[in-house]
């Protein structure tokens, strides 16, 4: 066995790699190749979880397209504001990019990453 740790190789290359290269020695110590495989999950739902937005956040992507020697962009800029609503009716910054993209998509764009401010953090 080499001295890559399986928790460093669970973060690299996900479980299914990592069992492959581990072969035996996980089912060998199923506790530590348990332990290693919720390590390597949780580190990717961190890495996947969108940043918490506040209320009315301005949110601004752009999209691209190379086009021989024209190269059109597309910006779009949106905020969300609810207040006092039942959830049911709430509509999230998450599903207007969503419905953006969608849109954008019908009209030959490529899919947008829409980014909150203040603090550049992406929303999807």
């Amino acid at each position: 066995m080499s001295r890559i740790s399986r928790r460093s190789l669970l973060g690299y290359s996900g479980t299914a790699t990592a069992g492959a290269v581990l072969g035996g020695t996980a089912a060998a110590q199923p506790a530590q190749a348990a332990e290693a495989e919720q390590a390597g999950e949780a580190e990717q739902a961190g890495a996947t979880a969108p940043a918490d937005f506040p209320n009315g956040t301005l949110f601004s992507g752009n999209s691209q397209l190379v086009q021989g020697d024209m190269n059109p962009d597309l910006t779009i800029k949106f905020s969300v504001g609810v207040s006092d609503a039942p959830a049911a009716n709430v509509i999230s910054p998450l599903e207007i990019a969503e419905a953006l993209n969608e849109l954008a998509a019908t009209k030959g764009w490529p899919p947008i990453t829409f980014y909150g401010t203040p603090a550049p953090a992406p929303l999807n």
